[in-house]
């Protein structure tokens, strides 16, 4: 989808939004564009009580890239609906002790230490075959994670002299961490950076093995010098999101950029009610993604200021 607008008369900019999905099959394109720019729209309405203005918005699909056909509404049990709730969705200080690191977070975070010291990644390997397929696959078909990444940088490149921020949810803020620093070896933003705030929501960025292959292509862990601002959104209750503290362990930027990593709460539901704290939809609709579009939408410096509340 190449773009597509909100209605309304309150929160707009110049900008350009650029999406790209994280893991797993998804519904046709079009659908998943629609249902991604909705939950953003419904997270600006209720937790700013905003009416958002149009905006470009670009996504980008890469799903067909690795599965036959898309899901359609039978096999979809994680449609996105709006919440029937009122009110702002839930901020993580509601919920203290949910974003504290898990159990299982903790226990990785010790198991972590010994598989960098060992060079042996038994852990990951059995989280990314069996619990994040298509990671596994991103990293063993090269001719997959080179069209991935096509497509996002292609959407870049279409855009480029725009202001942007990405929003890039699992996987695909990996792809997106990938594209910025390649584009970046080339010579990509030399100027202003390219990219005015990375957003990565749910990105399996902190796991130990992915950190061993990030580093292997591009040298050090440090944000990319191609974006203004890196935000990085947690539920710790996400698997996606165990290991080491994205903030703590990637190096500021050439041009003073730090990585920021923020707590959430995704209070997701599908429409039987069960949760899911991985969910996309989840993580657009949480305050701190709303705060953070909001300000790229209305001025370039508020981003900066909300990067260092």
């Amino acid at each position: 989808m190449a773009g597509g607008s909100v209605a309304g008369s309150s929160v707009g900019g110049d900008g350009v939004v650029i999406g790209i999905h994280g893991l797993a099959n998804k519904p046709p394109e079009e659908e998943k564009a629609r249902w991604w720019l909705a939950a953003m729209r419904e997270g600006l309405q209720r937790n700013l009580s905003a009416i958002p203005a149009p905006f470009a918005f670009s996504f980008v699909y890469w799903a067909n890239l690795r599965y036959d056909a898309p899901l359609d509404a039978g096999r979809n049990r994680e449609p996105y609906r709006p919440d029937p709730g009122l009110g702002a969705f839930p901020h993580f200080e509601d919920a203290p002790s949910a974003v504290a690191l898990s159990l299982t977070d903790r226990l990785y975070r010790l198991i972590d230490r010994l598989q960098e010291k060992t060079g042996s990644m038994p852990v990951d390997d059995l989280i990314l075959e069996h619990r994040l397929d298509d990671l596994w696959g991103y990293y063993e078909d090269a001719r997959f994670r080179d069209a991935a990444r096509g497509r996002l940088r292609e959407t870049l490149e279409r855009h480029a002299g725009e202001r942007i921020l990405i929003a890039g949810h699992s996987m695909g803020g990996l792809i997106a961490y990938d594209v910025l620093r390649l584009m970046e070896r080339d010579g990509w933003g030399r100027g202003e950076p390219p990219v005015a705030h990375l957003v990565t929501l749910g990105a399996p960025l902190g796991l130990a093995e992915v950190k061993q292959k990030l580093r292997a292509e591009h040298g050090a862990l440090r944000v990319p010098d191609t974006v203004g601002a890196w935000t990085h959104l947690v539920d710790h209750r996400d698997v996606a999101t165990v290991g080491d503290d994205v903030s703590g362990i990637y190096e500021a930027s050439a041009r003073g950029a730090r990585a920021r990593t923020v707590s959430v709460l995704n209070a997701y539901r599908s429409p039987s009610g069960k949760e899911n704290v991985h969910k996309s939809y989840g993580y657009l609709r949480t305050p701190e993604f709303s705060r953070a579009l909001a300000a790229f939408l209305e001025t370039e410096p508020a981003i900066a200021a909300a990067a260092e509340s």
